[in-house]
């Protein structure tokens, strides 16, 4: 999808940091960060919404999580705790149409989130 900023990312037409690549996915920076660590995993193909997954995609979304995982035990978060997201469209907070989990750590995280 060429109008998308994350597939443009996964393209390499735009540049991010990015902290995890594996075959399916891609980990980076969020450039609007909420904690002292907060990344954006996203599946290296387009998927719109969570909506939009299938269970051809099972493989995709569950090494979203373990990515997350791995860099959250990287970075020295893990044992504190942390978070994970994924929005779906706009009254879930969604504003990139291409799914994504936020990891968000290094500091205690209140609930409920907003």
């Amino acid at each position: 999808m060429s109008d998308c900023i994350f597939c443009q990312i996964v393209s390499g037409q735009l540049s991010s940091t990015i902290i995890y690549e594996d075959e399916l996915v891609l980990g980076f920076e969020d450039m609007n960060a909420q904690a002292p660590f907060h990344f954006l995993f996203i599946p290296k193909k387009h998927i719109t919404t969570l909506n939009d997954i299938s269970d051809l995609d099972q493989s995709i979304v569950g090494q979203l999580i373990i990515a997350a995982s791995k860099v959250a035990k990287q970075k020295g978060f893990a044992e504190d705790g942390y978070r994970t997201i994924f929005n779906c469209n706009e009254h879930g907070g969604q504003t990139v149409f291409h799914i994504h989990l936020h990891l968000l750590g290094g500091r205690r995280l209140s609930w409920p989130p907003g």
